[in-house]
């Protein structure tokens, strides 16, 4: 079992940057694939980011340049670092971890959530 607390989200402006921070429990967690997704006002949840164990990332194509995923495996923690912020990534954001997926991009393959930490980015 792993539990996974979020932190770091917040109220921001355009063009500005947040670090989220994503902390695990359990003495596995580097064997886990982890991801960010999110999810805005009535819509649905959506990939933003994934790191595997072999550290290889994966973003989507509307935060590819501006955001970066990382972990530190001894802090059991995983981050995304979130540059030249828009408004359009006003969400709930959300870490998950997968101990075995191919797809990372889809959320039903992942198997642990964490509650969420709300982004909020003003104009």
């Amino acid at each position: 079992q792993v539990q996974l607390v979020e932190s770091g989200g917040g109220l921001v402006q355009a063009g500005g940057s947040l670090r989220l921070s994503c902390a695990g429990s359990g003495r596995t967690f580097s064997s886990y694939a982890m991801g960010w997704f999110r999810q805005g006002p009535g819509k649905e949840r959506e990939f933003v980011a994934a790191i595997r164990r072999s550290d290889n990332t994966y973003y989507a194509d509307s935060v590819k340049g501006r955001f970066t995923i990382s972990r530190d495996n001894a802090k059991n923690t995983v981050y995304l670092q979130m540059n030249i912020l828009k408004p359009q990534d006003t969400a709930v954001y959300y870490c998950a971890a997968a101990l075995s997926v191919v797809a990372l991009r889809t959320h039903s393959q992942y198997d642990y959530w964490g509650q969420g930490t709300q982004v909020t980015v003003s104009s």
